[in-house]
Parts: structure tokens; C-alpha cells; sequence
């Protein structure tokens, strides 16, 4: 009897270890992360996060307070990128601290961004970034200044 005490105890114990929600990430989560040099106050946010055979997990992020440099803007400068698909590790490499963690969900213009991503990336013309986020940024700009990005 003390056998199948013991078994039971056993089963349940490894199967509450299942249940357990381990995700780092969730939707609305404000992040630090290893910036650039110019940037040292941009966060990022947690805008939606997915799962897909090909990718694994891939998190929709966007990422404010830059300075990327942009002729076409008034200012000069962009200050947000409103959506940056990127793999999980990619992000794992770049976080440094939870900021925030209101759980606010996106806004239309962040999940535009995504809409346009996301019909691409089903048609095989889009993929995921796996660089860590201040290079993701600096290659933006550099697309930007070079007039080669999709407006």
C-alpha cells in the first residue's frame, strides 16, 4: 500500500512540474535591453508571441525611445520601430532587466506592422530576425538612410 502511496505521490509530483508555466515572456512586458550607445534609455515591448514549425518561438516586439537617423521624417529621426519579429534566443541575448509588466496590449499601429509581417511570412517572403535587438536597429537604419526598406 505504502507503494502505490508512494507511485502516486510520484505521478502528481511530476505532472504539477508540467503545469508549471515557465515562460520568461508574455504580451505587454516592457524590457530593458543591451542598447546602443546613443539609446541608453529605449526599452522594448512584448507585442505577441507565437510558435511556428520552421522558427520555433518567434516574439513580436516593438522598441522605443531610438534615434534612428531618417531623411524622410520631420525631425530627422525615428524614435520607435513598431514591429521587429525576432527569435527567442536572439531576445534571450539582448534582455537585460523586466521593466514593466502592465500586460497592456498593443496598439493598431504595432499590430499593423504584424498584419503586413504576417500574410509576408505565410507567403514565404518574410522571416524572423536572429541578431540581437541594437543590431536589429542598426541595420534598420541603415536601410533607412540608404532608401532600401519597404515604406
Amino acid at each position: 500500500m505504502i507503494r502505490l502511496y508512494t507511485l502516486i505521490a510520484a505521478v502528481l509530483l511530476f505532472f504539477s512540474g508540467c503545469t508549471k508555466n515557465d515562460a520568461k515572456y508574455s504580451v505587454g512586458q516592457e524590457w530593458k535591453y543591451k542598447t546602443r550607445p546613443i539609446e541608453k534609455s529605449s526599452t522594448l515591448k512584448i507585442l505577441k508571441i507565437e510558435e511556428y514549425p520552421e522558427t520555433g518561438k518567434v516574439l513580436h516586439i516593438s522598441v522605443s525611445g531610438l534615434k534612428i537617423k531618417n531623411p524622410d521624417s520631420p525631425e530627422g529621426i525615428a524614435k520607435q520601430l513598431s514591429h521587429i519579429p525576432i527569435s527567442e534566443e536572439a531576445l534571450n541575448k539582448s534582455v537585460t532587466e523586466l521593466q514593466n509588466e502592465t500586460r497592456k496590449m498593443p496598439d493598431s499601429i504595432e499590430m499593423d506592422g504584424y498584419s503586413y509581417w504576417k500574410k509576408e511570412f505565410d507567403n514565404g517572403n518574410a522571416g524572423i530576425f536572429t541578431i540581437p535587438v541594437s543590431e536589429i536597429v542598426s541595420t534598420m537604419e541603415e536601410s533607412i538612410v540608404s532608401g532600401n526598406y519597404t515604406r
